[in-house]
Formats: C-alpha cells, structure tokens, sequence
C-alpha cells in the first residue's frame, strides 16, 4: 500500500518554492514618470528613466550656418510636439558642427513656444551602447500621454554589430511599429551609420552584391529626414565667434579678436563650431569672465 504524502508538509514546501521563486522574479516595471523633468536618460539595466534637472545646451541663436537644417527640424519638431505626423531624423555630417547641440536647443525652443493644452516634450538619450534596448523604450513611452523625441548621439555601427536589427525594428518594424507618441532623432559622421570602407568590403566579396549591404543600408531609410552638416567657411566661422562674443559680453578689440579665433582655428586644423566654442573658453578665461546666460 502506497505511503501518502503529508498535505500540510506539502503544501508548505510549495508555498517556500513559490517564495522562492517570487523573490528571484524581477521586480515589476515601474511606469514612466516623465512629468519629473523634460529630460532623461534611459538606463536599461533597471528600465529607468533617470530624470536630468539642467541640460547641456546653447541657446538656439547661437548655432550659426547651419541656418536650412535648424529651421527644418524645428518644424518637423514642433509638428510633432504639436501632435501632427513627423519623421525620424537622422543627422549627419562634419564633426563640431553643433549636431547633438541642434537637437537639445531646438527640444528647448519647442517647449518655449508650447502652450497648454500640449503637454511638454520631452527629450529621452539613449547610449550607443544601449540600442539593443530601445524596444523596451518604446514600450515603457507607449503607454504616457507626453510626446518623445529619443535621441542617441554619434550612432554608427561597426563590423559583426547586430543591434542595427532593434533599431530598425523599434522604428517602423514588428507587429507594434514605433508608438505614435515617439520619434527618434540620431546623429552620425556616417550618412549610412557605417564605415564606407565596410560597405565597399561587403560588395566586392558577396554573391550578390546588392543584397549583402542592402538590409544595413536601408536602415538610414527609416529616417524620414536627413540633415546634412557640412565644414563650415571663415565667414560662418568668424559670425559663431561674434555671435558668442555678443552674447556673453565679452570685451575684445575686433581686429584682436579676428587674428586670434583664425589662428585658433589654424593651430588645430579646422573650422567648427565646436573649435569656435573652445577659443570662446579660452577667452573667456583669459578675460575673467564666466560664461553664464
């Protein structure tokens, strides 16, 4: 005659397994808190969107030519903050030409100009590193009533790196497609977010040609605008120089001022607006004055 389990002693031992489990089962998922600031950066570890309390911007009249480029993403910006349709952007281009600095000045001015019953819009960094997790992004925004811009800057990618395949899924793939409450803005060197050289590599030695590089290269594709950024002449160069020199009151003879920000320029081999912010620097210290407002 079979022995009879215990129920009680049964009943108990499943009870510390269900414990036991529960207590090695992730927390659940906290919803998104986006009314704790206007910006945030996504940490996927924890699906956490930690809040950031002062952005590192310019104000928006200080990027200089770069004039075609700024008026189209601020309209496509404010359209979409406005809830009409909007594209993912994509910008690309010369390094120190004020990309990255573009996106955060213009989430600002949009905001400014913003009137109620439009909720703020809200600007969200994820890291390169991080793109593999922008689908749980994008289902943590889902569901919240504000508007998100998802920025990741200096995206490209490199030799065997898959995670192109989340961001083009998040983008306008899978059966959800992107959350219309969100569209994702990216800067690069690279038109095509790889190296050319990668590209040339993939053509000479496939069978087809066409299709080895072809799933790669249509992931600029989801990008609805492309803005190119371009090196910048002596003459913009020298109108970021005044336009900085106006702004934070800095004292300076003109002629002074003109030998001093070409030879900047000339001792590292380039012209940018981000070599024009750091003569800006250097001035400034020279000079005692602070960089504020």
């Amino acid at each position: 005659m079979p022995i009879m389990p215990d129920t009680d002693q049964t009943l108990a031992t499943l009870l510390r397994i269900a414990d036991a489990l529960e207590r090695l089962a992730p927390p659940p998922r906290k919803p998104a808190d986006l009314t704790l600031a206007d910006a945030f950066v996504w940490h996927p570890a924890g699906s956490e969107l930690a809040p950031v309390a002062r952005v590192n911007r310019v104000a928006l009249s200080l990027l200089r030519g770069v004039d075609r480029v700024r008026d189209t993403l601020a309209e496509n910006t404010e359209r979409f903050a406005r809830g009409l349709p909007a594209n993912n952007v994509l910008l690309w281009g010369a390094r120190g030409m004020g990309k990255s600095s573009l996106v955060k000045s213009v989430h600002a001015d949009t905001n400014q100009r913003l009137k109620p019953p439009a909720l703020p819009l809200k600007l969200i960094e994820i890291h390169r590193e991080d793109i593999e997790s922008l689908p749980a992004l994008m289902a943590l925004l889902r569901p919240d009533a504000h508007r998100a811009i998802v920025f990741c800057d200096d995206l490209s990618f490199d030799g065997d790196d898959t995670s192109y395949k989340s961001l083009k899924a998040a983008l306008d793939g899978g059966v959800e497609g992107r959350p219309g409450n969100v569209v994702f803005y990216a800067t690069s060197n690279r038109r095509h977010l790889m190296p050319r050289d990668m590209m040339d590599n993939e053509r000479s030695t496939a069978i087809n040609p066409g299709e080895a590089i072809e799933e790669k290269v249509s992931l600029s594709d989801r990008f609805g605008l492309w803005l190119g950024f371009h090196k910048c002449s002596q003459d913009e160069y020298l109108a970021m120089i005044d336009g900085y020199v106006g702004h934070f009151g800095l004292e300076i003879a003109s002629d002074a001022l003109r030998h001093e920000a070409l030879e900047w320029a000339t001792t590292r081999g380039s012209r940018s607006g981000r070599t024009a912010w750091q003569y800006i620097q250097d001035l400034a210290g020279r000079l005692g004055a602070k960089l504020e407002g």
